[in-house]
């Protein structure tokens, strides 16, 4: 299972978050042998019957309370060393970069931790779970806010409203539910797509809703209303479902990708496709939009990132992985990029050259979703190989 890669928003309040030791759930106590110090990267790890796991390992911090697959990581915006992971385990976890001794469990879920967010301003944090319910902790008293139900189907996703404490979520079963998670009351729920809703997410400027479902559509709704104000479909859309939905920081375009292996660029406003990228042999798993340059990045199952030239609709550079790519993220100036890979490989690329720049080594599987810190210091990755894996990336920012 691909979880949905989590957002991240520039975050405009420097307050400090933080959770009063005495209301931890639970401390997992990691072993320090288990923890990866920077001085011993390149001497690799041995499996019990004696055969090298991997050349080196690069973290500088391995998260290893979970028992399996890891699906989702988001980091605080507020906290930079704050980060919250979910999987396999129907465990969702919140610990901290640095710190092997802390570990708070976000307990109660049922099923897998499929979706992770934290509100625009971190005070809160929503966990998904393929149970269908969504529970909301507050940061501040460090304990349940409440729990969001709804949805008949398994959480894909959640957003966060840029400016409100208000959850969006796509479901399974074809529905969005959105929430008010100060007081856990529903607000509305958009009803249309007639498959998985796959991705969605507020436009940046608060005002609209857009979502990509496996039926090969894309929606945009009116909040308020929770009506369809488009409805994209058909040619020269997508011929088979969305699997990865980004906005453009002016609220204006929707970049959407496809298991057909296409992308397109659609305006909001009018719900016409204004641009159409075709390179990609295979599913399209990853997209992004450069917010300093008319590019965008897509990364697919055919072991490629396309960095386009948008005002071109061509390809600025391809970039060849081993696997397919998975998860992809555009570092804070915008001219590297990271890329999560099946090969458990995590690398980092000039998009200007095309480059790889950087290869980080540890995973022993497939790598899920990325995460960056509010300080731009630390990539998090997380993979099926059960662990979180912090490294450095200041030198990229």
């Amino acid at each position: 299972m691909n979880a949905p890669s989590p957002h991240h928003e520039e975050d405009e309040h420097e307050d400090e978050v933080f959770i009063d030791e005495n209301d931890i759930i639970q401390e997992i106590n990691v072993d320090e042998e288990e923890l990866i110090d920077a001085d011993e990267d390149d001497e690799g790890e041995e499996e019990e019957g004696g055969g090298l796991l991997d050349e080196a390992d690069d973290s500088v911090h391995t998260f290893t309370g979970h028992t399996g697959e890891l699906y989702t990581v988001t980091c605080s915006p507020t906290d930079a060393s704050l980060v919250a992971t979910g999987g396999g385990d129907d465990r969702g976890f919140m610990w901290k970069i640095g710190n092997g001794d802390f570990a708070f469990e976000l307990q109660g879920h049922t099923d897998s931790v499929s979706s992770l967010a934290f509100s625009t301003d971190g005070q809160f944090l929503a966990s998904g779970s393929l149970d269908g319910n969504i529970r909301v902790w507050n940061l501040t008293s460090g304990g349940l806010n409440g729990t969001l139900e709804g949805p008949g189907g398994g959480i894909e996703w959640i957003r966060w409203h840029p400016r409100g404490h208000v959850v969006l979520a796509g479901s399974e079963d074809s529905s969005i539910w959105m929430w008010n998670a100060d007081n856990c009351a529903f607000m509305n729920t958009f009803l249309g797509h007639s498959g998985s809703v796959t991705c969605g997410g507020f436009t940046p400027d608060g005002k609209l809703i857009c979502t990509g479902s496996d039926d090969a559509t894309l929606r945009i709704w009116d909040p308020k209303s929770a009506q369809s104000i488009h409805v994209v479909r058909g040619h020269p859309y997508h011929t088979e479902g969305l699997t990865c939905l980004t906005i453009s920081s002016d609220s204006t375009l929707a970049l959407s990708g496809s298991k057909d292996g296409s992308a397109h660029i659609v305006n909001i406003t009018t719900g016409r496709v204004v641009t159409s990228l075709s390179a990609h042999t295979d599913s399209i798993e990853c997209a992004s939009l450069s917010a300093s340059a008319p590019w965008a990045a897509t990364g697919g199952m055919d072991n490629k990132l396309i960095i386009w030239d948008l005002q071109q609709s061509l390809p600025r550079s391809t970039c060849e992985h081993e696997g397919g790519v998975t998860c992809l993220l555009w570092l804070d100036q915008h001219r590297y990029v990271a890329t999560g890979c099946v090969d458990g490989k995590v690398r980092i690329w000039d998009s200007r050259s095309g480059e790889c720049v950087r290869t980080f080594s540890g995973h022993a599987d497939a790598i899920q979703s990325l995460a960056a810190s509010s300080n731009g210091e630390y990539l998090v990755s997380v993979s099926i190989d059960g662990t979180a894996r912090v490294f450095e990336i200041a030198e990229f920012n």
